[in-house]
């Protein structure tokens, strides 16, 4: 089978190939499609396909998934910007004959007050529209996605934020590479929506400690407001915009919006999902 993987040239993507490599998928029947395709020239040393593919260019799409079986649809990294690219995307698919598209989604995103899932339900609900078969792989965290403020922690001692206590099952880019390529190449997927969260929920104070033991030395949790939060922020340089998406996100931590635990991701790839320490550990 022919599998197009978008964002190969991302964290996400380039897993997803190599998992899709270490599956037994020959090499020859995976594109991998990115921007900056000179990021991935040891993959097409290796027999892998490469194609040059922008989220703007419905050209360019067409002619990387002409062929495909299954293409995967890594969600852009452009928030404000995708929905109309994610579009383009689709649009491609459905010109070149595409077997299947799975898109990467987030948590619960036609219902969840998320600040991310917007955009998300918009590209659920346009492939849905679309009329080609398709799988929704409704990521959870990344545990990747604190290895910033591990490093500011090893800097300062502290590890800040405004989420309360609020908990979060997040499991490491690999795991969720492997449930990518586990659904590109075996049966039974079509129509299914997967809730993929990390096995276990974990709280900033737990986050602290293993951060200390990663850097050697001690790492205090420091709860503000969230008023507090977008003021050190701002005062650290980052402007309005940006500051108020992370206090956002933080409050959408501690409602709990990254809290549920559904063992799908664990169903999907045969095993546990990384642990918070290992997979930052290797973040790091």
């Amino acid at each position: 089978m022919s599998v197009v993987v978008t964002g190969a040239t991302g964290h996400l993507g380039r897993l997803v190939v190599e998992a899709l490599l270490d599956g037994g998928l020959p090499p020859a029947d995976i594109v991998a499609a990115g921007r900056s395709v000179e990021k991935i020239a040891d993959l097409a040393a290796r027999g892998v396909r490469v194609a040059a593919i922008d989220y703007t260019r419905p050209d360019t799409l067409v002619a990387a998934f002409t062929g495909a079986d299954a293409v995967l649809l890594v969600s852009g990294s452009e928030v404000g910007r995708r929905v109309a690219q994610h579009a383009n995307a689709i649009e491609a698919a459905k010109t070149a004959g595409v077997g299947r598209i799975v898109y990467t989604s987030a948590p619960r995103a036609d219902t969840s007050p998320l600040i991310l899932a917007p955009e998300h339900k918009a590209t659920e609900e346009l492939i849905r529209a679309s009329g080609l078969p398709f799988t929704i792989l409704r990521n959870g965290w990344y545990t990747e996605n604190y290895a910033g403020s591990l490093e500011q922690a090893r800097a300062t001692g502290e590890l800040v934020a405004s989420v309360g206590e609020g908990l979060v099952a997040s499991a490491s880019r690999a795991d969720y590479a492997a449930a990518a390529a586990r659904v590109l190449t075996s049966p039974g997927h079509e129509g299914k929506v997967y809730e993929l969260s990390g096995d276990r929920a974990w709280g900033h104070a737990e986050l602290a400690a293993v951060i200390a033991e990663i850097v050697g030395r001690p790492v205090t949790y420091r709860e503000v407001t969230p008023e507090e939060h977008l003021a050190e922020l701002t005062g650290a340089g980052l402007d309005e915009g940006t500051a108020g998406f992370v206090v956002a996100l933080d409050g959408n931590t501690r409602d709990g919006l990254l809290a549920e635990t559904t063992g799908e991701l664990t169903a999907l790839i045969g095993r546990p999902t990384t642990p918070l320490a290992e997979g930052l550990r290797a973040a790091a």
